[in-house]
């Protein structure tokens, strides 16, 4: 006797979720460039001098 019952399918990611990940990371790479990039002001390092 054999069982006619297949396995359960596993639920395969959307290819929707893919898209919002690499779409999430390229935002979160976008505004870590443009941190990275930002000028520090004027400000900030006339106190980081007076920490010497």
């Amino acid at each position: 006797m054999t069982s006619d019952k297949k396995a359960p399918e596993k639920p395969s990611k959307a290819p929707a979720a893919h898209s919002k990940n690499r779409d999430m990371g390229s935002a979160l790479r976008s505004v870590y460039q443009k941190t990275v990039e930002e000028a520090v002001p004027d400000d900030l390092l006339s106190l980081l001098g007076k920490l010497d």
